[in-house]
C-alpha cells in the first residue's frame, strides 16, 4: 500500500486530522494530482485555521493550479496565522511568495496594455 493509500485508509477509519489531509495534499501535490491536493489542503485549514504550513501549502496548489487571486489570499491568511503564532519562517516563505504573486499579476497585466 502506497503512502497516499495508507492515508486515505486513515482518515476513512475515522483518524481524520488536520495534519493527516496536510499530508495527504503533501503527497498529492508532489505527485502532481492537484484536485486532490487542494481538496485535502482546503480540509486541513478548515479543520485547523491556526496551521501555517496548511495555509502555504494552500497557497502554492492554488498558484500551480492557476489561481494566483485565490493563491494571494491563502498566502495573506497564512501570513497572519504563522506571525500571530510566532512562526516567522513560514510568515517569511510566504510573503516571497505572496510577493512573487503580486508581481506576475502586476506584469501580466502591463503586458495587456502594452
Amino acid at each position: 500500500m502506497s503512502m497516499t493509500e495508507n492515508l486515505e485508509a486513515l482518515i476513512k477509519s475515522g483518524r481524520d486530522g488536520a495534519p493527516v489531509r496536510f499530508a495527504l495534499a503533501s503527497r498529492y501535490a508532489a505527485e502532481g494530482v492537484l484536485d486532490r491536493a487542494l481538496e485535502h489542503a482546503q480540509v486541513a485549514v478548515d479543520l485547523d485555521p491556526d496551521y501555517s504550513a496548511a495555509w502555504k501549502l494552500l497557497g502554492r496548489v492554488l498558484a500551480e493550479s492557476g489561481r494566483a487571486g485565490e493563491a494571494a489570499e491563502a498566502y495573506r491568511r497564512g501570513i497572519d496565522v504563522a506571525e500571530r503564532r510566532g512562526d516567522q519562517q513560514a510568515a517569511k516563505e510566504m510573503r516571497v511568495f505572496l510577493k512573487r504573486i503580486t508581481r506576475a499579476s502586476a506584469d501580466r497585466g502591463s503586458d495587456k496594455n502594452n
